[in-house]
């Protein structure tokens, strides 16, 4: 019988998906975006979950809310870029649908996280 997951590895599991989706997305894009828009939305794909496994190893800390909320500004920077990168033609409406709405998931559950913090 398999177990239930948790919030956290829920939540873990779907930002890493959005990493490798957004690290699949970007091989396509111009060469000449290589340390732009390229590097910065997979730089700010990666914070997001980076950020978010190092405060959950810190619970308890004064720094585990500041971490959650690096990791959803770092989710909105990514959302962003997206955007950017559809209005460039860099990826299509199929990717940009996709990628937003695994953001708009991912942020709703790390956003319910840090409402519910004192």
């Amino acid at each position: 019988m398999k177990r239930k997951k948790t919030y956290h590895e829920e939540l873990k599991n779907l930002i890493d998906e959005y990493v490798h989706f957004v690290y699949k997305i970007t091989q396509d894009f111009p060469k000449s975006e290589l340390y732009g828009a390229t590097s910065q939305l997979r730089r700010a794909s990666l914070s997001v979950i980076l950020n978010y496994i190092e405060d959950y190893a810190r619970i308890g800390e004064a720094s585990y809310k500041n971490f959650l909320k690096i990791s959803y500004g770092s989710l909105k920077e990514s959302e962003y870029l997206l955007d950017f990168s559809l209005k460039e033609k860099y990826i299509y409406d199929d990717n940009y649908n996709k990628g937003s709405k695994m953001a708009d998931r991912i942020g709703g559950m790390l956003w319910g996280i840090i409402s519910n913090m004192k």
